[in-house]
């Protein structure tokens, strides 16, 4: 190959047109080694790096010519350098695989403090009101079983398919989709979208409207941010009404970000429109399919009322959509945003289809926000990560996402109905709401002169044999107990439930909400035999 002298003038590490003489590697410049002296200089370096910990036992030392071209001296420098900390014993030459730290210098113990802090007790969560952090102290807190709800099965994530597909991505894409993309998502995953709410939802989206989001948190983030920001001043908000019951994470989502959320109380044909009338909030967030915790169906004549409201006082239905395909024993519940898309902002996600670790979702704001939404998503963060979305939106086109809901609807019913068995033994007194469909169930203790019963959400559409096992008919429970202490007595003896306190900001009986999705059977029956046990002692 012909290789002319400009060429051959830059590749030199001595050329006077090559950069500066310094290294990335440890910010190394040779002009602060003394004449004569560089390979002392480049030792003692070396050491310090090492002894300060920024090359760590394991780390590997740049190839003696790489590192000789960076700092444009002769090799023989730096293989005198290298050797100085061979013999010191810091660092051994192993072949093609090159020079590996294998030694650091004895540093004095840090002091031990006269009174360290103890190790908070296993049961903090639930020591105090939950604060933001709740949730990530719950999840590091060491459990045998872990009945959290909101968990999928992660180890039913297909593996092998998203390999498959991120190869093909890989393969095919061009280059141009490395580079900055529509803040709005990928095309690919917006088509990919629009297909699966039409077959699986019933809303009929243009992928134009769809923005790709860092699941529904952020979702939650960009509404509070347009509603507040990005309006009209006479039109911004600083309220959204939530159900009461209600997530206790969407909560804490929207107070971040300056709303207030009064409550709106539920019942068993989901949440109240009078109450919210009488609020005087402009936009609320429900989840009609199947409401968090107690897994009610919002009825007909309430979805009517509820969008009779939003239309004739402008309101904004925000409806998060968040496990509305894990259905078992109740028909499919069409989603708000198919009847009124000019008021209703539509949030779901894979976060329990596949992982919540992707954090990809999506969301279909009002037409007459679009754009407010999109300059909200482009100044966060320029948009979500395209290779996960061209590698999700393979599979949703593929067919393989509906298999998977196919599989896990079959799975998650076995392990519902073992969870419904252990209660029913375990647990006699309480009452099972939410159990048609889903990811968890809600538990709920009524005063020792309730009357036992079915909980009517369940009841009205569970297949027969599951509606049975939701009846209590013995050892109804004190209404004097504290769901925070049953929970904390349950993790206490290794199992992580969440008690349904968390989730209200009115008065309402102790319960417990409890996750069957990510647990065996067997998981399953021993957890609530330990909850049973606890309840027993308090």
């Amino acid at each position: 190959m012909n290789r002319t002298s400009d060429d051959h003038a830059e590749r030199s590490p001595c050329s006077p047109n090559s950069a500066s003489p310094g290294a990335d590697f440890l910010q190394l410049n040779i002009g602060d080694a003394p004449t004569g002296g560089r390979s002392d200089w480049l030792a003692r370096q070396l050491r310090l790096a090492i002894s300060d910990g920024r090359l760590p036992v394991g780390s590997k030392l740049p190839a003696t010519r790489v590192l000789a071209a960076d700092l444009r001296v002769s090799r023989g420098v730096v293989t005198e350098a290298y050797q100085r900390l061979t013999e010191d014993g810091q660092v051994v030459g192993r072949g093609r695989a090159g020079t590996v730290v294998v030694a650091a210098p004895l540093t004095a113990p840090a002091p031990i403090p006269a009174d360290p802090p103890p190790p908070p007790p296993p049961t903090a969560p639930f020591l105090a009101p939950p604060g933001p952090d709740v949730f990530d102290a719950l999840r590091t807190a060491p459990a045998r079983i872990d009945l959290s709800p909101g968990m999928p099965d992660l180890a039913a994530f297909p593996r092998a398919a998203w390999l498959r597909a991120e190869r093909a991505v890989l393969r095919d894409a061009p280059a141009s989709d490395l580079g900055y993309g529509d803040p709005r998502g990928a095309p690919a995953l917006r088509r990919a979208v629009a297909n699966w709410l039409a077959r699986n939802r019933g809303i009929r989206a243009d992928p134009d409207e769809i923005l790709i989001v860092a699941g529904t948190a952020q979702a939650l983030g960009l509404i509070a941010q347009v509603l507040q920001r990005h309006v009209p001043q006479r039109h911004a908000l600083s309220a959204i009404a939530v159900e009461d019951p209600g997530s206790l994470g969407a909560r804490q989502h929207l107070r971040y970000w300056g709303l207030e959320t009064p409550p709106v109380p539920v019942d068993d044909q989901g949440i109240r429109v009078d109450a919210l009338r009488a609020s005087g909030a402009r936009a609320v967030m429900l989840t009609p399919a199947h409401q968090f915790p107690t897994g009610v169906v919002l009825g007909g004549r309430r979805r009517r009322e509820l969008l009779h409201w939003a239309a004739t006082e402008d309101g904004l239905i925000i409806e998060d959509d968040y496990d509305a395909e894990h259905r078992y024993d109740r028909p499919p519940v069409p989603a708000l945003r198919a009847m009124l898309a000019e008021h209703v902002c539509y949030a779901g996600s894979v976060s329990k289809l596949l992982a919540p670790a992707l954090r990809v979702g999506w969301l279909l704001p009002p037409p007459r926000h679009l754009d407010a939404f999109v300059d909200a998503k482009r100044f966060a963060d320029l948009g979500n990560a395209v290779l996960p979305q061209h590698v999700l939106a393979g599979l949703m086109e593929s067919g393989e996402l509906e298999r998977r809901l196919r599989l896990l609807r079959t799975r998650h019913r076995r392990r519902r109905d073992a969870m419904i068995a252990a209660i029913r033994t375990h647990l006699p007194g309480a009452v099972v709401h939410g159990a048609a469909a889903g990811l968890h169930l809600t538990l709920t203790f009524q005063g020792p002169t309730a009357t036992p019963r079915t909980d009517a959400s369940s009841a009205d559409v569970a297949h027969a044999d599951v509606s049975d096992t939701n009846v209590s008919d013995t050892n109804v429970s004190d209404t004097n107990l504290s769901d925070t202490d049953l929970a904390a007595a349950a993790l206490a003896a290794g199992v992580k439930v969440h008690p349904l306190s968390w989730h209200t900001q009115r008065p309402h009986p102790p319960g417990l909400v409890l996750g069957y999705a990510s647990s065996s059977p067997a998981a399953i029956t021993e957890g609530v035999s330990v909850i049973g046990e606890a309840l027993r002692r308090l």
